[in-house]
């Protein structure tokens, strides 16, 4: 190809060269995907403009959508090749390059609705990854409470998982708050103050927004009185959020999301030192650029880069995409300059209204630029080609106007042999094929500490809870859920919780005034108990709350799980309403099988077993620590 575009007067310098290998390459290409005609949504010009509802139907946009089609032609295929043993790849195998990074999201995208870990590990801004977005929303929402869109996106995150309907039902909310305010004179409330003022009893569809509420609140008075860094800090930890992100995304960019995330608390900590900006100033500096995100090349993955990105680099199996680009368009209203490397200073410098006609002092200045800038599309395509060990696989949609210096047009040359490959292979891992994937942790933090149960925009009440549920199991179960919220700050205090932390229990489990004070008061003789140690940080290295383990194929939690700062020991904590636990062998069985979990996951450990109650007692009833 490049032999062929020396010998036209496109390329020069070019001399044809191979490699040692023996192995005969292959050129392969998929069909191209088809243009339309003419939008099917704009037959009738006159016809009435239909609402679209943006929450369920996406903004069609023709030329978007065709890119989109053709990442999701090439993952296609790739995921058929990977699970072709006659082809042997590998996704650490695969390099998928293209000229601009916007399709990388989507081939990311598609590749992950397949079943196949990608990453992108070219370096981009860190404010650019979504993860990090995430968090700079909720910091953002919390330092500008009229910044309803960002609220909103950290409330669709991982961090609290709040769906569409919910969203819907909230907004509605917001709405009929904000007519009522225009009313009567007064100014319309945002979402973050209509948020904190729904009160201990809201509307049942608002009812998974009290505990958020109460917890936002915290967080926005840690960002108002502590540096950003220290802020970030203690809200990671309270929220869980490495841990809420590592269930959230594919098992392949677990790795990259979570170096993501710890960098966002670095830069938080390079900016000033960490001690002299404020949460305004870190998210309006990371959002301004000049962060890099940390490259995290995961094990196991497709990469995905672009041509410039991926130099120096090689893969079995090289995926081009958009080879078929249009021709450039020419520049307009700009300006050209010609500067020779050896010259002191340029040798031309024109204004040029347009570069299509350009005036005959400048026609040969503009001829040589566009000459130059095929010259680079010509070096680009040999630097994307030679990325390739055995294999390019190119892939196209069709242009709106045919461009014959297309990387496509160019690789159709006669010496060129391209076999054209099934865009529908017969084995293709679909979303209703492909086998899920299922990774096991032996240990892992909580990640549904706050999360509402799913709602639809039209929920009705909560059901009432199990017939087995007792008065006496319901308060124990707000018992438990007290602990597992308990603030970090509560030793100087007579009661840790908050009256929105005691309406929000009273709500999820249906308690009248008297169960609510009992499990208060029950969660208070735990922490002021004999076991009052496991609640101290200074006392522990490690703590996590509802810690999710298997136990012969069965998901269960521990109530609290801590590792001693000085012995280094873990401590499983179970705490129970009854004032001997130890005398219960099924009890007694259940808290012996989650130490031996422990015992499996850290050999090398000592684990240690001890039931709390509410009369205050630290009960050991295992004598043989694993």
């Amino acid at each position: 190809t490049l032999t062929a575009a020396q010998e036209a007067g496109q390329f020069e310098g070019f001399r044809s060269h191979t490699t040692e290998s023996q192995a005969a390459g292959r050129v392969l290409a998929l069909p191209p995907i088809p243009r339309e005609p003419r939008d099917p949504r704009a037959a009738d010009a006159q016809a009435a403009p239909q609402w679209r509802d943006s929450l369920q139907s996406p903004r069609y946009e023709a030329e978007e959508n065709r890119k989109v089609m053709e990442c999701a032609q090439a993952a296609r295929w790739i995921a058929a090749a990977l699970q072709d043993p006659a082809r042997g790849f590998k996704p650490q195998d695969v390099m998928v390059l293209a000229r601009k990074r916007a399709l990388l999201g989507p081939m990311q995208q598609a590749l992950a609705g397949l079943g196949v870990p990608a990453e992108q590990v070219e370096k981009r801004e860190l404010a650019e990854v979504p993860e990090v977005q995430n968090l700079l929303a909720l910091v953002d929402a919390l330092v500008s409470p009229g910044h309803d869109l960002s609220l909103a996106q950290a409330l669709k995150s991982p961090l609290f998982g709040v769906d569409d309907a919910d969203l819907v039902a909230f907004a509605r909310h917001v709405r009929a708050q904000r007519n009522a305010a225009s009313a009567q004179g007064l100014a319309a409330p945002d979402w973050l103050y209509t948020l904190q003022n729904l009160g201990p009893q809201p509307p049942a569809d608002l009812q998974l927004f009290v505990p958020i509420a109460a917890q936002l609140t915290h967080w926005q008075a840690l960002l108002q009185s502590l540096p950003p860094h220290d802020a970030l800090s203690q809200i990671f930890d309270e929220g869980d959020v490495l841990a809420r992100y590592a269930q959230a995304v594919p098992p392949g960019r677990c790795a990259g999301v979570l170096a993501h995330l710890r960098a966002l608390l670095l830069a938080a900590l390079q900016l000033d030192a960490g001690r002299f900006v404020n949460a305004y100033a870190l998210v309006r500096a990371l959002r301004a650029g000049g962060f890099p995100a940390p490259v995290v090349a995961a094990e196991g993955a497709v990469r995905l880069l672009t041509v410039h990105g991926a130099k120096g680099l090689e893969a079995p199996l090289v995926v081009l995409l958009d080879t078929d680009s249009e021709s450039p368009r020419a520049d307009s209203m700009g300006t050209l300059v010609q500067w020779p490397g050896q010259a002191a200073h340029p040798t031309r410098f024109v204004f040029l209204a347009s570069g299509a006609r350009p005036p005959p002092c400048a026609a040969q200045a503009v001829a040589e630029d566009r000459q130059a800038q095929a010259r680079e599309e010509l070096n680009a395509l040999y630097v994307a080609l030679t990325r390739a060990e055995s294999t390019v696989l190119i892939s196209s949609a069709v242009p709106r106007n045919a461009n014959p210096l297309s990387w496509w047009a160019l690789l159709q040359a006669p010496e060129m042999v391209v076999a054209f490959v099934d865009a529908q292979p017969t084995d293709p891992l679909g979303p209703d094929t492909a086998e899920p994937v299922t990774v096991e942790l032996p240990l892992v933090q909580r990640l549904d500490r706050a999360s509402p149960p799913p709602a639809t925009s039209l929920a009705p009440p909560p059901p009432p809870p199990p017939h087995e549920s007792t008065p006496a199991s319901l308060t124990g179960q707000a018992m438990h859920r007290l602990l597992e919220r308990l603030p970090p700050a509560h030793a100087a205090q007579a009661s840790p919780w908050s009256a929105a932390d005691l309406a929000a229990v009273t709500t999820e489990f249906g308690l009248d005034a008297g169960q609510c004070e009992a499990a208060h008061t029950m969660a208070l003789g735990i922490l002021r108990g004999q076991g009052a140690w496991c609640f101290d940080p200074e006392a522990l290295s490690w703590a996590g709350n509802e810690v999710g383990i298997q136990v012969g194929g069965r998901s269960l939690r521990i109530d609290r799980l801590v590792q001693l700062r000085d012995s280094t020991h873990w401590w499983v904590l179970d705490y129970k309403s009854s004032a001997a636990p130890e005398q219960d062998g099924e009890l007694l069985d259940q808290l012996r099988s989650y130490r031996d979990a422990v015992a499996r996951a850290y050999p090398q450990a000592t684990v240690r077993a001890a039931f709390l109650t509410p009369q205050g007692a630290c009960i050991e009833p295992l004598t043989d620590s694993r």
